[in-house]
């Protein structure tokens, strides 16, 4: 009777042993066990975050901050050993702009300083100005000429006042297990996002809300993620918003009003969400303008609604800066026995100028600049050449990556590709803040599942083992996926990104967690060693359709924008 069952048993085990080789996907174990060592004892991840942001202030495309950075970074990566380390120019991109010097007062009926900043794209005040603050708000066509020949030197609030209300939630959270579960399970049909994520969680409250402009809440919202709505009505419905924008910018200049003033399109708290307020190629050129603390902005509603007269004080010092040609920071470890095939690593450089743009995005940037510094460091010796690059022009639409997919690997409106485009085996990137790595999305490449979740392995003792199906949009990894490339974002902890630091004054060092980066440099050295090492490049989805052009990348400056981190 043994001999019976033996016999089909030992064929069956015949059969799936070589199913099962095949299926187990090989992880150098000893390079992890480097790499994390390197990473947890010997982390210069900080270091990094410390010029990025205090060095070098905020890094608004082409600003004397963002090219100050850029030139840092080229140093730093040569130190560190990379080869071909340059400025890689692209455009076009318009104007960039700076400030140096900003001030608001409340000079009567009773004295406030006011915490806030400039708009960008928006000229500054040519010194100090005093001046009456008016209430204006223009909710049609129709309501501008009930201002005509009133507002000559004025400052103007142009925004409806936003309720503040107690909370009760932590402004820093992060992911339950309940919440990981939920994220890692398949999308519903239609559904663009993983729960709990800055693109759609809980945490970061609604997308239209980080997205929108700042008068969003006077003329309509932005259409969803960055401006584009599926609903046809929807987009409609904005891109009459923006036409009405544009007309009423055009009366307060024509009227000689001296600044426009609004509360940020969220935030309390003495913290100011706010991004561009004018456009790069400088037509249509605003006022000045500011956004506030909302419980400045507040007060001072409350006061003209009760007919008390308000006088401000304010001086910006602003600037356009002559150029139309931005620049991404390359630089490359060179491969072995697979020299000519690519892994890429990267986060975008640029920020918004509230802060010093830490957790967006010297966060990721540090983080990438980390995991190919622990590669050098540890004497790793990838087969394919590993390059990193950080972007520019993300906030304004992704720019400097389409710009350096379209030159390298493919163009996305015709879908014709270069020869390099077969030789890259995957882009890996770091744009949600400072929480650690949880896990990976897969960006609808359910080929890649079991290679991540073996790669992944390593790292569950660190909190990382979520891996999920769904796509998350807003940052760089999309113009790879947008020409059949591999490009992956990872899924990070909340924290304070979607309540406090996305795109506002409080983005700063000081709301960086070190443990967290120190663990995501680990995660994003071995998933970028691993890459390298791989006898097969990654796996990759069927090529997509050509994507015409709808007129993106000009997000706060008079077009479309796209959805960006």
């Amino acid at each position: 009777m043994n001999r019976i069952f033996l016999r089909p048993i030992s064929a069956f085990c015949a059969l799936a042993l070589p199913v099962a080789m095949f299926a187990e996907e090989p992880v150098d174990l000893l390079a992890i066990h480097k790499i994390k060592a390197e990473a947890l004892e010997n982390s210069k991840v900080m270091d990094h975050m410390f010029y990025l942001t205090d060095v070098n202030g905020h890094r608004l495309t082409n600003s004397p901050g963002y090219k100050k950075a850029g030139e840092w970074v080229v140093k730093q990566l040569q130190e560190y050993g990379l080869t071909n380390v340059r400025l890689e120019k692209w455009g076009p991109f318009g104007k960039g702009w700076n400030y140096t010097h900003f001030s608001a007062h409340m000079i009567e009926p009773a004295y406030a300083p006011i915490i806030g900043f400039p708009q960008a794209w928006t000229p500054g005040t040519n010194g100090p100005v005093t001046a009456d603050v008016e209430l204006v708000w223009i909710r049609t066509e129709a309501d501008i000429d009930k201002y005509k020949g009133k507002l000559k030197g004025k400052i103007v609030l142009d925004s409806l006042p936003r309720e503040v209300t107690q909370s009760t939630a932590p402004l820093a959270t992060r992911y339950t297990d309940a919440e990981l579960q939920s994220t890692a399970q398949a999308a519903e049909p239609g559904q663009r996002f993983g729960g709990g994520g800055r693109a759609g969680g809980a945490a970061d409250g609604p997308v239209s809300s980080i997205m929108a402009p700042p008068s969003a809440n006077q003329f309509g919202g932005g259409g969803g993620p960055g401006g584009f709505n599926a609903d046809p009505a929807a987009r409609a419905a904005a891109e009459r918003a923006r036409a009405l924008r544009t007309k009423v910018s055009k009366f307060f200049v024509e009227e000689g009003v001296v600044a426009l003033v609004n509360p940020g399109y969220r935030g309390d708290g003495g913290t100011v969400f706010s991004s561009s307020g004018g456009s790069r190629d400088q037509k249509d050129i605003p006022p000045t303008t500011v956004a506030i603390a909302v419980e400045s902005y507040n007060r001072m509603v409350r006061l003209l609604e009760k007919k008390i007269p308000v006088k401000m004080e304010l001086d910006v010092k602003a600037e356009f800066i002559d150029g139309d040609e931005s620049f991404n920071v390359v630089g490359e470890i060179p491969g072995t026995s697979k020299k000519d095939e690519l892994v890429m690593v990267g986060g975008h450089l640029d920020s918004w100028h509230g802060g010093t743009g830490a957790t967006d995005n010297a966060a990721g940037c540090s983080v990438a600049i980390e995991a190919v510094r622990i590669l050098m460091a540890q004497g790793l010796k990838p087969k394919r050449t590993v390059r990193i690059a950080l972007w520019g022009g993300e906030e304004e639409g992704l720019l400097g990556s389409r710009a350096y997919v379209k030159e390298h690997f493919g163009d996305r409106e015709t879908m014709k590709l270069t020869a390099e485009h077969a030789k890259v085996a995957g882009y890996f990137n770091l744009d949600n803040g400072t929480g650690k790595i949880r896990g990976i999305y897969e960006q609808g490449n359910d080929m890649v599942r079991p290679i991540f979740d073996a790669w992944l392995k390593p790292f569950a003792d660190m909190g990382a083992s979520t891996i999920t199906a769904r796509n998350t949009g807003g940052t760089d990894h999309q113009s790879f996926d947008a020409v059949g490339l591999p490009g992956f974002q990872f899924i990070q902890e909340p924290m304070e990104y979607g309540t406090r630091t996305h795109h506002s004054n409080m983005d700063t060092y000081d709301h960086i967690s070190k443990a967290d980066l120190m663990q995501a440099s680990a995660i994003m050295a071995a998933f970028v060693y691993n890459t390298a090492q791989r006898d097969e490049m990654l796996p990759r989805k069927p090529l997509p359709k050509p994507q015409p052009p709808r007129g993106e990348g000009r997000r706060g400056a008079g077009a479309t924008p796209t959805s960006s981190n």
